[in-house]
């Protein structure tokens, strides 16, 4: 499967964005990916994020963040056979195996990601779904260009019937990292509707405010913009771009309600992947066009 970058109509691919007047000012180059997990096989989903992150830095980049829920993957149509007061029992082994796809933090996968990182000299922004006994998390990890973990944060409030599979995080995990190329934090998809959650990065000073998201509606784009515009940040928001043919097939995974509706070929979500200034300028994407690559070049916030 191709992944190629975003198309921008009259404009370069790397849109410069410079937040002050001085020629001196340096310039990051970012990526958001967007595409999609290869669905209960988490080593071939680790195969899928090198390639694409190396293709990333082939582009100059070297910030790349990946969407949502990535490594593990987002069970988009399931509802795990859950009713209240009984759980089938196919909905227990979809869990079972939704479970074994995850990973721990740390652990072997985490090593691997951070040696990604140090390989391609990368800031990496990675989303990932993380196992904690019998618990998983929706969670962000951070790596530097050395190969170092930074740290995590775990979604504080889970959205709809996600909060039956995930865990709650806390406020022990909302960091904000110092780093040459910025002060990045990330908050996941619609807990970004959290005023005191933004405010609490926005107080520490983020700089690259990076949104993995499952969300392709036209809300998302209103919610970066304006989150771009009060936090006077930098706002990366990755989705990933998936057709049905993209999880396992039926019977063995089924999209409850539309599964009669859908062809391989079906997109279930759209993508619309974006990066956008601190004065609100959308700078790259939205992409709903397939798995693609989209970049930029931001100025360095002083």
């Amino acid at each position: 499967m191709s992944v190629v970058p975003a198309p921008q109509p009259e404009r370069p691919l790397f849109a410069e964005v410079g937040m002050g007047g001085d020629a001196s000012t340096a310039i990051v180059r970012a990526t958001v990916v967007q595409a999609s997990t290869i669905f209960y096989d988490t080593p071939a989903t680790l195969e899928k994020a090198e390639r694409l992150l190396a293709e990333a830095v082939g582009y100059g980049s070297q910030l790349v963040v990946f969407p949502e829920a990535f490594i593990g993957g987002y069970p988009r149509g399931s509802n795990f056979g859950v009713t209240i007061g009984n759980r089938t029992a196919k909905g227990k082994e979809e869990f079972r195996k939704y479970h074994a796809s995850a990973i721990d933090v740390p652990g072997p996968e985490v090593d691997r990601l951070a040696a990604m990182a140090g390989k391609y000299k990368v800031y990496l922004v990675m989303g990932v779904i993380e196992r904690d006994g019998y618990t998983l998390y929706c969670t962000i990890l951070f790596f530097d260009s050395q190969g170092r973990f930074l740290g995590k944060h775990r979604k504080i409030m889970p959205t709809a019937l996600e909060r039956i599979i995930w865990g709650f995080g806390d406020g022990s995990t909302i960091p904000v990292f110092e780093t040459p190329i910025g002060k990045i934090g990330a908050a996941i998809c619609w807990e970004n509707k959290m005023p005191l959650l933004r405010t609490a990065m926005y107080a520490k000073g983020i700089e690259i405010y990076c949104a993995p998201t499952a969300d392709s509606r036209d809300v998302w784009q209103a919610s970066m913009t304006h989150i771009a515009l009060e936090g006077g940040c930098f706002v990366l928001s990755a989705n990933q771009f998936c057709r049905r043919k993209d999880y396992p097939p039926p019977p063995e995974y089924l999209f409850s309600g539309t599964e009669e509706e859908l062809t391989p070929d079906s997109v279930v979500c759209a993508g619309g992947s974006v990066i956008i200034s601190p004065s609100g300028a959308i700078v790259a994407g939205p992409n709903y066009n397939g798995e693609a690559l989209i970049s930029a070049d931001l100025g360095r916030m002083y």
